[in-house]
């Protein structure tokens, strides 16, 4: 059905049930009929105090609570990074660079003792019992 025949009160409830996303999840998760919620919407009204628990917190308010978990996220690493002693850590890095290397060497040496050697061709060998 086109949007140009829809009723205008219909159009209203389209808009509403956008402007609150967790009353289209209840709907969907519950199976009820549209019919029942927009005859609720017909009677209360948009403004009624019903609908509050379906309106999902304004961007404005969420992106203010991002923000603070980001500076205390902040906060936590340059306390971290404060004890840091960065000699120790690239000793730290440098041996253990030395042990995968060493390991490597362990690891190219017995692969190369694995290897089966080939039998040596002597084509004077080929006539003999």
């Amino acid at each position: 059905m086109d949007v140009q025949h829809l009723d205008p009160t219909v159009t209203a409830f389209k808009e509403f049930i956008n402007g609150h996303p967790k009353l289209l999840k209840e709907i969907r998760k519950s199976g009820k009929s549209w019919q029942e919620y927009y005859e609720k919407w017909v009677l209360l009204g948009e403004d009624d105090s019903h609908w509050a628990q379906y309106k999902e917190e304004s961007s404005k308010v969420k992106e203010d609570k991002g923000e603070e978990k980001n500076f205390e996220l902040m906060s936590q690493l340059m306390k971290l990074t404060e004890n840091f002693d960065i000699n120790k850590v690239q000793g730290q890095v440098q041996q253990f660079s030395n042990t995968i290397s060493t390991i490597q060497e362990v690891i190219s040496q017995y692969q190369q003792t694995k290897k089966p050697s080939e039998p040596v061709k002597d084509p004077f060998n080929w006539f003999r019992d």
